[in-house]
């Protein structure tokens, strides 16, 4: 028996193993736009930018980022949604020979000057309505400069002067910051900065990328991902798309740039393709809806939310949707009737796919125009090898047996920023260790039966629920409390908090949900809050969140019947 089963089913048009260039990342911007200067590489709310000005206003970043004493190596954090700046300070850092941290613009404080600190970043860019979320963290943390920028910037008259006027009802206050000292804004850099093409010696295998994610302790790590990791999935992904053509595709950017997977497939793929990218900076169904109508994306990266939100519109039926070709579904399992829906609307083809933050984040996918196998991963892409292990051991398990998976392949991250020890605990003889338990077929297809062991993905975030956790053990009325992922109909997964408060103290589930609220992200919050006497525990007093999932999971199950 083959090792890789999986090779079968690959079309003529895939190619089990692929060329991979040593080059880097902001090679792609640097040829898209020499071969396509003024063609449309962007879209944005009604604002259009060509690859020329596009790579002009990453040169402009670069430029300015080196005459704020910027060395190759140090970092550079990125909190904005989809927005033109994000385009142009991504490829800019890396021009400049910065390393790039995504950062969630939905961080809190707390969050924040966490990962400020564990990264050891120098300089932010951050939309406006977050600077004084950004101030209050700089006194904590090594940031020697802040850029501010504002979503009016790049919007076309008259939206860039009724957008502050939204966003001040929308917030209650707008933000004005000056152009001095440790503050910049992005305008003034686009104003007066060189566009001259800035030459750092970058090699394919520097670091470009800190990306954070959890893991079982709850604290985020950051991934380290070079050059070559992130060239490697992307590569794989245009081989794996290959009915999508050079200069011709429009991709729409609702996945956010500050998770891999968005950054994979939508910002690195668009300049890899020199295809127009259409960015929205959040995901609403009415937006995306009208934005396909009228800019007919040919592909469309996203989660099952997306796809679930789109599918229960009451006038889905007024918007043409023929424009789609290919959906890669990730960040949480595709429903199959979400799928076929999808599909029968758009005319299209919609699979899923799987990988981890510290895979670039792609590992495995189901054949988009080929074979595939519904209710499954799919099969490992190109240059990837995958294996079902016994968990905690090098011992390979036999087709059908649930073990771990563990994935080999050039879009591995290097390991964890300053964790040794957490690194060397998920590589094995070469095999990276997902955490995912899960099983490959026969014919080399793969399953995954439950998630890392106690992670929630809701609406396609990652939520780690000790993080969430020690945020409630800090209230001073909370004895006990354990976090856990119950099912949710929209969200896939839900967070819900299980509590017992200490002798004479009281607090209801509005004044927690307040509290954690401002000390969490949004998407992190418990929507839902159970007050007991005790919590199930094993003979040692370990908290059994197992057997409070299962209960969850039985009372949605007679809900159902």
């Amino acid at each position: 028996m083959t090792t890789k089963p999986w090779l079968k089913w690959y079309p003529s048009d895939i190619a089990s193993e692929i060329s991979i260039g040593d080059f880097t990342v902001h090679q792609y911007m640097t040829n898209a736009k020499e071969d396509r200067p003024q063609a449309t590489a962007l879209h944005f709310m009604g604002k259009e930018m060509t690859f020329q000005e596009v790579y002009d206003g990453a040169q402009k970043f670069a430029n300015y980022l080196q005459s704020l004493g910027l060395q190759k190596g140090d970092r550079v954090a990125i909190m904005l949604p989809n927005c033109p700046q994000a385009v142009m300070a991504y490829f800019g850092t890396m021009y400049a020979g910065g390393v790039v941290v995504q950062t969630n613009p939905l961080y809190t404080e707390r969050e924040l000057s966490y990962q400020m600190k564990d990264s050891g970043a120098k300089i932010i860019l951050g939309l406006d309505i977050l600077y004084p979320r950004i101030s209050k963290v700089l006194a904590t943390t090594n940031i020697e400069h802040v850029i501010v920028t504002a979503i009016k910037d790049y919007l076309p008259f008259p939206k860039n002067m009724v957008y502050p006027l939204m966003q001040k009802k929308q917030y209650g206050f707008t933000v004005n910051v000056e152009h001095q000292g440790k503050n910049h804004l992005f305008t003034e850099i686009m104003k007066a900065s060189s566009s001259e093409p800035v030459h750092v010696d970058v090699t394919s295998d520097d670091l470009a990328l800190l990306q954070y994610t959890g893991g079982t302790t709850g604290y985020p790590k950051g991934v380290m991902l070079t050059h070559r990791n992130l060239v490697s999935n992307v590569e794989m992904c245009g081989e794996w798309m290959y009915r999508c053509q050079y200069g011709e595709e429009i991709i729409l950017g609702i996945l956010p740039f500050f998770h891999v997977y968005g950054m994979t497939t939508v910002l690195i793929l668009s300049m890899k393709l020199a295809s127009k990218m259409v960015l929205l900076p959040k995901f609403d169904v009415d937006t995306t809806l009208k934005t396909i109508d009228k800019q007919k994306p040919t592909l469309f990266p996203g989660a099952p939310t997306m796809y679930i939100g789109i599918l229960a519109h009451p006038l889905l039926k007024k918007y043409d949707l023929s424009s789609i070709k290919a959906c890669i579904s990730g960040s949480a399992p595709l429903p199959i009737e979400v799928q076929q829906q999808f599909e029968e609307i758009t005319g299209g083809k919609l699979v899923e796919g799987y990988g981890l933050t510290e895979t670039s984040p792609v590992t495995h996918a189901n054949f988009i125009w080929d074979h595939r196998v519904n209710g499954s991963i799919g099969v490992p892409w190109p240059n990837t090898d995958a294996a079902v292990f016994q968990s905690g051991s090098t011992e390979r398990l036999p087709i059908g047996e649930i073990g771990e998976i563990a994935v080999k392949g050039p879009q591995v991250m290097q390991g964890y920023w300053n964790r040794p020890e957490e690194t060397e605990a998920v590589f094995k003889d070469g095999w990276f260790f997902t955490g995912d338990l899960g099983y490959m077929d026969e014919d080399g297809f793969f399953y995954v039966v439950d998630r890392k062991k106690d992670m929630i993905i809701a609406g396609g975030y990652n939520i780690y629920p000790r993080e969430v956790e020690e945020v409630l053990y800090e209230h001073p009325a909370i004895q006990e409390c354990v976090v856990a992922g119950i099912p949710d109909p929209y969200r896939g997964e839900t967070v819900k908090a299980y509590i017992v408060l200490k002798e004479g103290y009281s607090v209801t589930a509005d004044e927690l949900n307040k509290y954690c609220r401002e000390n969490l992200a949004a998407y992190k919050v418990p929507r839902a809050y159970d007050f007991r006497e005790e919590l199930p525990k094993t003979a040692v007093g370990k908290i059994l969140r197992r057997q409070l999932i299962d209960e969850e999971q039985e009372k949605s199950h007679l809900q159902a019947n």
